[in-house]
């Protein structure tokens, strides 16, 4: 990395379009859902491009989200370990510091045997944003500190949120280390938040007080009725974007959590006029002429593979096709179509597998008659860890000198 700080030089400008999820395996006929969308735009624009795929950590390694992108980004993901909790505070404007665990939460549905909570629904029907704004509201005016704790509550989409105890005093490394509640399956009820290390006790203790307060006030609510905690976490140090590549970089992004990733390495993050696909190239249509670097984050594609729907998945990569011409009008130095990990309909959840990578420039060999994972095997720029992209990029957009003599 300190090489490529070295060589980095002022050129032209990049744009990094992210479908969530993006690599599948076969699902209908042999084909992915990649393969099986129609997509006249991306296959055309192969002709110009390079192809390859991408590993995001490593062989036969699945990721998360937080590690998937950060190693777009060029941040090697073993060495910096984020949690979720920090990047969904983070991206709802919650405040993360040295003082603070920052949690994600899910409202929930349980139904309650022998006065024992037992989880009907993780997401609790996928709660319309508008009743997890009215529900959250509702808890941050009642639970605002427990045990000299400060609690942040903030709505996300859906059924998501993210909660922040904020200490009175700074935290030992480690005080993140506590064990999710969500049980991951129905028919079983919530655990119990527990200790990793000793530092970590504190913090344990203070999310066991609130979940009992956070049951109480929402017995009586028809779904969001209980709430599951996932991704304890303490905000790690990384170096700005900016410093490492020159660029000066903006987000745009729906979903919080992404905003949050953008915010973690230095990037400005900025809400989309609507919560589209549309309304997110609006935004970035305005924002064309501040920024050098552009990270666009589109979700749909990675939520239908979670929920197993290759139809949704392969209408979603279409709606992405048919707005690429737009992309295109902006005119960038280098174009990137990529997901930060494969999230295949057939798995319903994210996998180990490579993620395919289209880079357009006027300098590559190109020639390829489609993009999906079968040509992008078969491109030229091959398999590569996922933290190499940003070197590529820079180089697409004549952003690295000639190293050496």
């Amino acid at each position: 990395m300190e090489l490529v700080k070295e060589l980095v030089k002022e050129g032209g400008k990049i744009l990094l379009a992210v479908l969530d999820g993006l690599g599948g395996l076969p699902v209908k006929d042999g084909r992915t859902e990649l393969e099986l969308a129609k997509t006249p735009n991306l296959d055309a624009l192969a002709k110009n491009s390079a192809l390859g795929m991408h590993l995001p950590v490593d062989y036969g390694i699945t990721p998360g989200s937080g590690p998937g992108h950060l190693a777009l980004f060029g941040y090697d993901p073993v060495k910096y370990r984020i949690g979720r909790g920090v990047l969904e505070a983070l991206g709802l404007g919650l405040e993360v510091d040295e003082r603070s665990v920052a949690v994600r939460a899910n409202y929930a549905t349980v139904k309650y045997e022998n006065g024992k909570p037992v989880v009907v629904d993780r997401r609790a029907g996928r709660l319309p944003t508008e009743e997890n704004r009215r529900i959250t509201r509702r808890l941050a005016e009642e639970i605002k500190e427990i045990d000299g704790v400060k609690v942040e509550l903030a709505p996300g989409m859906e059924h998501r949120l993210a909660v922040v105890f904020r200490f009175p005093e700074p935290l030992e490394e480690g005080s993140d280390a506590v064990t999710d509640t969500d049980p991951q399956a129905t028919g079983l009820s919530p655990l119990e938040p527990r200790p990793l290390k000793p530092q970590a006790e504190r913090v344990a203790r203070v999310a066991v007080k609130f979940l009992e307060r956070v049951a109480e006030l929402l017995k009586n609510e028809p779904k969001a009725n209980f709430m599951l905690l996932r991704g304890f976490a303490q905000k790690p140090k990384l170096e700005p974007f900016s410093e490492r590549y020159g660029l000066k970089a903006v987000c745009v992004a729906v979903y919080p959590m992404y905003r949050g990733l953008a915010r973690l390495v230095g990037m400005e993050t900025v809400e989309p006029k609507e919560p589209t696909l549309k309304g997110q190239i609006e935004t970035l249509k305005e924002l064309w002429d501040r920024y050098e670097f552009f990270f666009l984050h589109y979700k749909k594609t990675d939520s239908y593979g979670e929920d197993g729907n290759y139809e949704g998945k392969v209408k979603a990569i279409e709606e992405f096709d048919a707005h690429l011409p737009e992309l295109l009008e902006l005119k960038p130095a280098v174009l990137a179509v990529t997901g930060d990990h494969a999230t295949p309909s057939v798995l319903k959840s994210h996998s180990w597998h490579p993620v395919p990578v289209l880079v357009h420039s006027p300098f590559v060999l190109g020639g390829y008659e489609a993009f999906n994972e079968r040509t992008c095997l078969k491109g030229e720029l091959g398999t590569f860890p996922g933290k190499k992209l940003m070197q590529l990029l820079l180089a697409h957009a004549l952003r690295l000198k000639k190293f050496g003599a």
